[in-house]
């Protein structure tokens, strides 16, 4: 890129992104740090997600029923019968758990298109800046794709007929969003939402200590922030 053009596009930068470039990193280093980041993160999100208990075992993803259906469930527990609402809710953590690793390749061709200039814009954002941007452009394609997948699991589990029935008239008495009375969408959407955030998480462990990650390119490009 020759020095006009290189001087056009800091123009057109947001200020803290200027301050990067203008600190000694070159436009090639944001923009590859950035996806080096997202990349990490989210071969971490689905190698930790994409297993078994990789939802259920982890409180911050862990897929409950939704809305006021958990805290019915929650009383059936109580009047000891709840080993119906645990089979379901398993079932649920087991469909998207089946589902995240076919995110991977979407997911690492997302991040290896990232433009120079998103790269640089995210660099000095808040602590899961690139997530969020990420999120952004991925979800949809993700939705789509998650959807067959999760759809399978939870036929082949036996739970989408109990489920859409107990919450569609929980829909319908206005206890459970009506989005959320198909299992098959919620389940991955919850699934999505469980992907974001391990990603996120692994971004701000990156940006709060780069040098921890012992790659050159993040303790170089997040290092010097």
């Amino acid at each position: 890129m020759d020095r006009r053009r290189s001087l056009m596009l800091l123009a057109l930068l947001a200020p803290a992104a200027r301050e990067a470039v203008a600190a000694g990193l070159t436009e090639g280093d944001a923009a590859g740090g950035i996806r080096a980041a997202l990349e990490r993160g989210a071969v971490a999100a689905v190698g930790g997600l994409g297993r078994s208990d990789g939802f259920l075992g982890n409180p911050q993803v862990r897929i409950e029923l939704p809305g006021s259906l958990n805290n019915a469930a929650k009383l059936l527990k109580a009047t000891g019968q709840g080993r119906k609402v645990d089979e379901l809710v398993t079932a649920m953590n087991r469909a998207a758990e089946q589902a995240v690793p076919a995110a991977k390749p979407l997911l690492v061709n997302a991040i290896r298109s990232m433009s120079v200039e998103d790269g640089l814009r995210l660099l000095k954002g808040g602590d899961d800046a690139a997530t969020r941007f990420f999120e952004g452009k991925t979800r949809e394609p993700l939705a789509r794709q998650f959807l067959p997948i999760v759809t399978k699991a939870t036929e082949k589990l036996s739970v989408a007929e109990k489920y859409n029935a107990i919450a569609g008239k929980g829909a319908g008495l206005g206890l459970v969003k009506k989005e959320d009375a198909n299992v098959q969408q919620y389940v991955t959407g919850k699934a999505l939402d469980g992907l974001f955030l391990m990603i996120a998480e692994e971004e701000k462990k990156i940006r709060k200590d780069p040098v921890g990650t012992g790659s050159a390119i993040l303790k170089r490009v997040f290092g010097g922030l």
